[in-house]
């Protein structure tokens, strides 16, 4: 079974390193679904492998200078109080209850679907921003300000209780609110900023007891290693191809959570 995660870490962590996507969006339903691991604990664990997997990937990008400060701090001034306050109502000891699993798992499916949308129609997504942000530069520069901080609030509830968005549907938002920022410039920004609201939202489930530690050493041992494999080839597979077999994937995932 631990050789099972440990592949299962390196094939999420090729994916990440690949697109960005992939910590909650396959990692969580192939917990559950895959190995009967309990939705509440395989949430925790996955937000703690995917913080530290996107941290090494993170280092990697940030040398390659593919990375937007400047965005990913306005994302965290939104996703990292968020994070907390909703760790704080809904993952003390005392409400992490069966009716608690129950929403998560509907919550995940719910993400899952949504995130397969995002992806398969991100081209009509950032043709709709073209349009909604065609204002003055003061104003667009304010709408977009408060564009990304909800964005970021947004993401930090629905990441801590599903461990889904942080990657998939962060770099979609991102897309459609800065279309002039180089694609790779997006993805490197959006796993810097998924670092920190991954972690802490793990944290939060650690102290709530929905860690297991031995399954995340174990995808720990596979996913390093496959986070710089999918960081050195994402380049030559068409990202077309990518978005819409991921985004098929995930649909698929989703609707089976929900039904």
């Amino acid at each position: 079974m631990e050789l099972a995660f440990v592949i299962s870490g390196l094939l999420v962590g090729f994916v990440i390193g690949l697109s960005g996507v992939g910590g909650g969006s396959l990692m969580t339903p192939l917990l559950v679904m895959g190995f009967g691991i309990p939705p509440a604990t395989a949430v925790g664990t996955d937000l703690l492998y995917a913080g530290l997997t996107k941290a090494s990937c993170t280092i990697f990008r940030g040398k390659l200078g593919s990375i937007n400060w400047k965005v990913a701090v306005i994302l965290a001034l939104g996703s990292v109080p968020a994070a907390i306050f909703t760790s704080i109502y809904f993952l003390s000891p005392t409400t992490l209850s069966n009716e608690t699993a129950q929403l998560i798992t509907r919550m995940l499916g719910v993400m899952l679907c949504v995130t397969a949308l995002s992806l398969i129609f991100r081209k009509q997504l950032q043709s709709v921003s073209k349009r909604v942000f065609r204002v003055g530069a003061k104003t667009q520069r304010t709408r977009i300000m408060i564009a990304t901080l909800t964005l970021g609030a947004v993401l930090g509830i629905l990441v801590t209780l599903t461990s889904v968005g942080a990657g998939a549907i962060g770099f979609t938002a991102l897309l459609v609110l800065y279309p002039q920022l180089p694609t790779n410039h997006l993805v490197g920004t959006d796993i810097m900023h998924a670092v920190p609201l991954t972690l802490i939202a793990g944290l939060s489930h650690a102290v709530s007891g929905s860690v297991d530690y031995q399954l995340l050493f174990a995808l720990l041992i596979g996913s390093i290693p496959g986070v710089i494999l999918g960081s050195l080839v994402a380049h030559k597979i068409p990202e077309t191809l990518l978005q819409w077999v991921l985004g098929t994937v995930l649909l698929l995932v989703g609707l089976k959570l929900l039904i």
